[in-house]
């Protein structure tokens, strides 16, 4: 018969929410049907609170009324819950001290016999760690001194596992295995693929790239060569704009030079005609009180002149006079004398009464 989880909890939801007999649920909970009996009168049990096997899944509502309209039947568990002992034991793994003692000496021992067992189902079997595993098989081939002493014991006669599990355990590992060595054949005939496939792309890549160059270098000199000749042709557009600029240039500036030329013989002319029709009046008007002034300077020079000789005449004539005088008077007071000096007295009066010649004009 299967035992029910928490056995005295369900025996008093039972008690208190079904009409089962006590010899039913005493059957399903594996109590005497006496102390199904003192539950239902409160001398048992009065402080602990139901537990309903419906909600755990342990029975259905239609198992428990087929077993209330019939008192001979007995309830049947559900098919997941059968023997619910004995999976809670598995589940808690609840080991003796001598089976403590021996966990690494069971561990090695898998290590050993079975090393095609996995070490996620040795820590399944043993319920240990991945740390313990690693460091008993680290220990061991290393002859680490902590490790001397341990030597592998059958787990299966310690009670950690039954055959039945090493066996399920053992092949689990193997599929395991071999659902890697698939896994990596597989990722080896991908990865292989993926080379041969990368190097035909590489290959495919590296002809187009090279026929894309030729492609290119080809464009390249051909549009080199148009772009030589379309510069050429521009140089040579260009230097014949300029050589026409500069003829242009040169004869704007040449008939630019010719009419300031012509505008500046047209000015000499023109200034010239006018200073040619303004100069006789200038020249009558400037000359006259020129030659006006030279006369006047001359005529007051001359008259100068007349003066300073007219007053020399008058000296000599009055000198002349008062020799005269003087000979006369002589002449009257001793006339042997003057009979006697007569001939040097006229040679000096002749020569006292020549006149001087005039000085000469200054132009």
């Amino acid at each position: 018969m299967a035992a029910p989880l928490m056995p005295k909890a369900t025996a008093v939801w039972l008690v208190e929410n079904t009409t089962l007999t006590f010899r039913q649920i005493a059957n399903f909970c594996e109590i005497h049907e006496l102390e199904i009996q003192a539950i239902a009168d409160g001398d048992i049990a009065s402080n602990i609170q139901g537990l309903s096997p419906v909600n755990n899944g342990q029975l259905s509502w239609e198992e428990i009324r087929r077993c209330e309209a019939d008192a001979a039947a007995d309830l049947v568990p559900n098919k997941l819950e059968n023997d619910v002992r004995e999976h809670n034991a598995k589940a808690k793994k609840v080991l003796s001290p001598t089976q403590r003692s021996e966990k690494q000496a069971a561990i090695l021992w898998l290590m050993v016999n079975y090393p095609e067992v996995a070490d996620k189902e040795i820590r399944r079997l043993l319920q240990t760690t991945d740390n313990t595993i690693k460091k008993i098989r680290t220990g061991v081939e290393s002859k680490d001194p902590a490790f001397a002493d341990l030597k592998p014991k059958n787990a299966i006669h310690l009670g950690f596992f039954s055959e039945k599990e090493l066996e399920e355990a053992r092949i689990a590992s193997q599929k395991k295995a071999e659902a890697k060595k698939a896994a990596k054949k597989k990722v080896t005939k991908k990865k292989t693929a993926k080379k041969a496939t990368a190097k035909k792309t590489a290959a495919a890549q590296k002809a187009t790239s090279k026929k894309v160059a030729t492609k290119k270098t080809s464009a390249k000199k051909k549009t080199t060569a148009k772009k030589a000749l379309t510069k050429k042709a521009a140089v040579k557009k260009a230097t014949e704009k300029k050589t026409a600029a500069k003829k242009t240039a040169a004869k704007k500036t040449t008939a630019k030079k010719a009419a300031t030329k012509t505008a500046s013989v047209k000015k000499v002319a023109v200034k010239k005609t006018v200073a040619k029709k303004a100069a006789p009046k200038k020249a009558t008007t400037k000359k006259a009180p020129a030659k006006k002034a030279t006369e006047k300077k001359a005529a007051a020079k001359k008259t100068a002149a007349k003066k300073t000789t007219a007053k020399k005449a008058a000296t000599k004539t009055a000198s002349v006079k008062k020799v005269t005088v003087k000979k006369t008077v002589a002449k009257k007071a001793a006339p042997k004398k003057a009979a006697t000096k007569k001939t040097p007295a006229k040679k000096a009066t002749v020569k006292k009464a020549a006149p001087k010649k005039a000085p000469a004009k200054k132009k």
